[in-house]
């Protein structure tokens, strides 16, 4: 049996392929997933897994270089946009690197998503709780 953190294997999988600069994208329950991208879906019930969940197992395997957002985030869910920032700039210097981020609209946003090696759903039921994390390198 697997040691590390995380148990689900599509999305240990995805995560041991990514290259640098690969993006992956982890969303709440509503966000369209495109149909020719990888779907991971991780949702139980309304809430469960939580989106900030996700992003603390996914990024305790996975090298984060860069993070983007849509911009609606900021204000339609102000709480949530802190958590993942606080999230993002401790996991930046647990790495020993600044994670840069980036604002798009939402249908940017969107659009984006068909660039990344896999869609991860979480339960979350709140505005605009995505983010496309670009893998970066340990060395």
């Amino acid at each position: 049996m697997k040691k590390g953190v995380l148990l689900n294997s599509d999305l240990s999988a995805v995560i041991a392929r990514l290259g640098h600069t690969d993006q992956l994208t982890l969303c709440d329950a509503g966000l369209p997933i495109p149909a020719a991208t990888q779907r991971i879906d991780l949702a139980l019930t309304q809430g469960v897994p939580t989106f900030l969940q996700v992003v603390g197992g996914v990024t305790q395997e996975m090298q984060v270089e860069s993070a983007i957002m849509a911009e609606e985030i900021v204000e339609q869910n102000p709480s949530l946009h802190q958590a993942l920032l606080a999230h993002l700039t401790e996991l930046g210097q647990r790495q020993g690197n600044s994670i840069s981020v980036r604002y798009i609209s939402h249908e940017a946003f969107k659009a984006q998503t068909e660039r990344s090696r896999a869609v991860i759903r979480s339960g979350e039921c709140s505005p605009y709780a995505n983010v496309i994390l670009c893998a970066g390198v340990t060395f």
